[in-house]
C-alpha cells in the first residue's frame, strides 16, 4: 500500500510536458500505468493504493464481480455452464427470460409499429433536410460571411468558386439518388419476392424512425432493467469515516486504517472490509455514527451494517449492500406445500440481509417477539406456530390475549386455545389459560421424574429424544405454547398473580423438558404493579431467542433483544416504518441477522392449518379442544369447589384456609392457589369478602351462607 506522497505525481509530469522545450519529456501513458500498479504495502500503511480524491466520483456504475479464485483468475468456463445441472439451470433461466421478453414485446408490438410509422415519417423530412443542407454546403455560409464582413474579396471569391463546384457535383449525386429511387423503386416492387419487400420495408422504416425520433424517446421499451448501484471504494469509506468524526487524515495517530482489502461478499450483494479505528475510538463509537457513515457513503442507512470483531474493540467489519436489502420481501412461506414438518429440525423463518435463509429452532427454546403495533409481530409468531402445527406429533397450546382473528383457525389443531378475555361458550379465557398452564406445569414436573427413571439405553443422559417424544407409550410429546399479546394476562387483577407465577416457572424450566414457548407482545416494557410487574420482567428476560421488529426507541429495542444489544450495534428502532415483517433476530445463532420473515397471511394460515389437521387425524394425534373433548370440568367450577371445602357446620373460613384445603383436595386445579387468587376469583362471581372469626382468629374470608345462596340462585336460573 502507498500513501498519497508515495504516488507518482503524474499531474506535475503532465505540466512539465507543456512547460517548454527544455522540460523533461515524460510518457504520460506510462506514468499513469505505473501509478495504477499497487506497490508493496509498508508496515502500518493505509489500505488504498491510489490518492484520496478530494471529490470522489459519483456512484451508479455496476460493481465488477469478484475473481473466482484467490489468484485473481476467472474460470475459463463460467460456473453457470461448468456442470450438467448448472447448464440445465442456466438454460432454463435463459429460456424463461427469453419467453418473458417475447411476451412483453408482443403485447406492445402494435404501439411500437404506430410509433415507428410516425417517427419514420418525421425521419423522411429530416433526412431530406440533411441532404439539401449537404448539397447546399451550408457549413460554408459562415466562412463567406466572415470574409465579406472583413472586406476580403479575394477570400470571398475563392470560397464562392469552391462552393459552386461542390454544389455542382453534389447536385449530380442527389440527381442520381432521385433517379435511382424513381426508376429502380418500381422495378424492385414489381420483381422482388414478398419477403424481400417486407424485409426491405422493415429496414427502411426502422432506419427512418431512428433518424426521425429524438434521442431521449426510444421506441422499444426494455423488458428488464439492469440494476445500478454505487461503487464503494476505500476512498469513499475513508471520506465517510472522517466526515463522521471517527478520525482525522492529517494526524498520524488519528487515521482510519483497513484490516483487510475491500472485497465483494460471498453472496455478491454487497462489499465488505475490516476497519481499524484510531486508538481510543471504539466499536460503540462506530455504531453511534452509523447514520453519519451512511451519509458519507451516500447510501441509505439500511444498507450499512457494522459487525463487532472479537479480536479488538476498535476493529469491526463494515458491510455495505449494493441496494436496500430490506426493501424486498422474502416471499411466501414454504409451509404452503402442506407437507409434514419435524419440530426437531429448525423452522424456516425468512431471509437475512444478504439473502441467506434463516431458520429458528423451536425445540429447547423460548422465543420472544416484540414490536410496535402493525409491524408484523403476530405474523412472525404465527409463522413459527404454523411450522409446529404441521408436525402431527407436537401438542399445541395457543392463547391470544388480544382476541384478534389471526389465531382463531388454530382451534383446528390446538389442544387448548383461548382468544381474547371475554366470556365464550368454551368458558372464561382467563380460567382456560390458568387451567392449561397448571396442566403444563404438572406435565413438566412429571416428565422430569419419568425421564430420570428411564434406562440409559432408552433415554441417554436423562433427556427427551425424538423416539420418546413420538412414542405414545411414554406420553411425552413435544409441546409448543404460543402466547400473543401476553401482556394482557399480566393485567387481570388477582388472577394475574397465578398466571405470572406459572409463566415464570415454565419459561425457566419447561424448554428443557421439550415444552417450547413463542411469546409476542407490543408492551415489552411491562404492565401491572408490584409482584406481577416483577414477574413480567422475569418472564420477558428468560427467553433465549429474541426477535425485535420495529420499536419506538433503542431502549425498547434493548428490552426485546436483551441488555447490551444496542452497544453491539443492534437497534430495531432504526428499521424503517415501511418495512413489514422485518426484524433483528438475536440468540438463535452466533450471528444476529436482520431478517425478512416469510409471509403467511390469513388465507395461507387457514390452508396450512387444514393440512395440519388432516396430518393429525391420520396420525391419531388430534387432542383436546381440537378433537372436540369436553373441557367443562377442566375449567374449574370455583363456586362449587369452595363450597366443598367447608366441613360440618363451619359458618365461614379464611381465604388462606380455603386456598390450603383446595390445594389438598384438588391439587390438579389448585396446587398453586393463594388466598389472594381465590379471593379474587370468588369476588368476581359474587362471593363477598367479609370478616370471619375462626376459633378466635379474625380475618377476611367467605361465609357458607353466601356461597349456598349463590349456588341456589345459579341452579334455579
Amino acid at each position: 500500500m502507498t500513501s498519497p506522497r508515495d504516488e507518482f505525481d503524474w499531474q506535475a509530469a503532465e505540466a512539465d510536458v507543456t512547460a517548454g522545450p527544455d522540460a523533461e519529456v515524460v510518457d504520460l501513458d506510462d506514468a499513469r500505468a505505473r501509478r495504477a500498479v499497487p506497490r508493496p504495502r509498508p508496515a502500518g500503511g493505509t489500505h488504498f493504493d491510489v490518492t484520496l480524491d478530494e471529490v470522489p466520483q459519483r456512484g451508479g456504475m455496476p460493481v465488477d464481480p469478484p475473481p473466482a479464485t484467490l489468484s485473481g483468475r476467472r474460470p475459463i468456463v463460467p460456473a453457470g455452464w461448468s456442470t450438467w445441472p448448472n447448464i440445465k439451470h442456466s438454460a432454463r433461466q435463459a429460456a424463461e427470460l427469453a419467453a418473458y421478453r417475447a411476451g412483453f414485446h408482443t403485447v406492445r408490438a402494435p404501439w411500437y409499429a404506430t410509433q415507428a410509422a410516425f417517427w419514420a415519417t418525421v425521419g423522411v423530412f429530416r433526412l431530406t433536410g440533411r441532404q439539401v443542407r449537404w448539397w447546399w454546403v451550408a457549413e460554408q455560409t459562415g466562412l463567406r460571411q466572415a470574409a465579406a464582413d472583413a472586406g476580403d474579396a479575394q477570400t470571398w471569391h475563392k470560397l464562392h468558386r469552391e462552393v459552386k463546384n461542390t454544389r455542382a457535383w453534389r447536385g449530380l449525386v442527389l440527381a442520381a439518388e432521385v433517379l435511382t429511387l424513381g426508376v429502380g423503386g418500381p422495378i424492385v416492387w414489381a420483381l422482388a419476392p414478398w419477403w424481400a419487400l417486407t424485409a426491405g420495408a422493415g429496414l427502411a422504416v426502422a432506419y427512418l424512425a431512428h433518424v426521425g425520433r429524438p434521442d431521449d424517446r426510444p421506441i422499444i421499451t426494455p423488458a428488464t432493467v439492469a440494476g445500478r448501484f454505487r461503487r464503494v471504494n476505500p476512498d469513499i469509506i475513508l471520506r465517510a469515516y472522517y466526515a463522521a468524526g471517527l478520525g482525522h487524515p492529517d494526524k498520524a495517530h488519528q487515521r482510519v486504517e483497513f484490516g483487510s482489502t475491500m472485497a465483494r461478499d460471498a453472496s455478491g450483494t454487497g462489499s465488505q472490509v475490516s476497519i481499524d479505528l484510531p486508538y481510543g475510538k471504539t466499536f460503540d463509537d462506530a455504531v453511534k455514527a452509523r447514520g453519519a457513515i451512511a451519509s458519507g457513503l451516500d447510501v441509505a442507512v439500511s444498507q450499512v451494517f457494522i459487525t463487532r470483531d472479537p479480536s479488538s474493540h476498535r476493529r469491526h467489519t463494515l458491510w455495505v449492500a449494493d441496494r436496500d436489502p430490506l426493501a424486498a420481501g422474502a416471499g411466501r412461506t414454504p409451509l404452503l406445500r402442506g407437507k409434514a414438518t419435524d419440530i426437531w429440525q429448525p423452522a424456516p423463518f425468512g431471509l437475512d440481509e444478504r439473502g441467506n435463509k434463516v431458520a429458528v429452532d423451536l425445540l429447547w427454546n423460548s422465543i420472544l417477539i416484540g414490536a410496535q403495533p402493525r409491524q408484523g409481530k403476530t405474523f412472525a409468531a404465527r409463522l413459527l406456530a404454523l411450522y409446529a402445527a404441521l408436525d402431527p406429533y407436537v401438542k399445541l397450546t395457543v392463547f391470544d390475549g388480544g382476541g384478534k382473528p389471526d389465531w382463531r383457525k388454530f382451534s383446528l389443531v390446538a389442544d387448548r386455545c383461548a382468544f381474547g378475555l371475554a366470556m365464550t361458550r368454551d368458558g372464561d379465557p382467563a380460567e382456560i389459560v390458568v387451567e392449561a398452564l397448571r396442566e403444563i406445569k404438572a406435565d413438566v414436573q412429571d416428565r422430569y421424574e419419568r425421564l430420570s427413571a428411564l434406562p440409559p439405553e432408552v433415554c441417554p443422559e436423562g433427556k427427551l429424544t425424538r423416539e420418546i417424544a413420538r412414542d405414545p407409550r411414554y406420553r411425552m410429546p413435544v409441546r409448543l405454547v404460543v402466547l400473543d399479546e401476553f401482556q394482557e394476562y399480566f393485567d387481570l387483577g388477582e388472577v394475574s398473580k397465578e398466571i405470572a407465577s406459572l409463566l415464570v416457572y415454565l419459561v425457566k424450566v419447561a424448554p428443557a423438558a421439550g415444552v417450547g414457548f413463542v411469546d409476542a407482545t407490543q408492551r415489552p416494557s411491562g404492565v401491572g404493579t408490584g409482584q406481577v410487574a416483577q414477574q413480567f420482567i422475569s418472564f420477558r428476560d428468560n427467553h433465549q431467542v429474541r426477535f425485535a421488529l420495529r420499536t419506538g426507541s433503542w431502549q425498547v429495542s434493548d428490552l426485546v433483544l436483551g441488555s447490551g444489544a444496542y452497544s453491539e450495534g443492534h437497534d430495531s428502532s432504526t428499521l424503517l416504518p415501511t418495512y413489514k415483517g422485518v426484524g433483528i433476530l438475536r440468540g438463535a445463532t452466533d450471528a444476529t441477522p436482520t431478517v425478512r420473515t416469510y409471509l403467511a397471511d390469513q388465507e395461507d394460515a387457514e390452508k396450512i392449518l387444514l393440512a395440519a389437521r388432516k396430518l393429525r387425524e391420520a396420525a391419531g394425534t388430534l387432542t383436546g379442544m381440537a378433537a372436540g373433548e369436553d373441557i367443562g370440568r377442566e375449567s374449574r367450577d370455583v363456586l362449587a369447589d369452595v363450597a366443598g371445602v367447608f366441613q360440618g357446620k363451619e359458618p365461614g373460613l379464611h381465604w388462606k384456609v380455603i386456598a390450603a384445603r383446595l390445594g389438598e383436595q384438588m391439587p390438579e386445579h389448585y396446587a398453586d392457589a393463594t388466598d389472594e387468587s381465590i379471593s379474587a376469583q370468588c369476588r368476581a362471581i359474587g362471593v363477598p369478602s367479609v370478616s370471619v372469626n375462626m376459633r378466635g382468629s379474625v380475618g377476611r374470608g367467605a361465609r357458607k351462607v353466601d356461597i349456598d345462596r349463590l349456588i341456589t340462585g345459579r341452579n334455579s336460573a
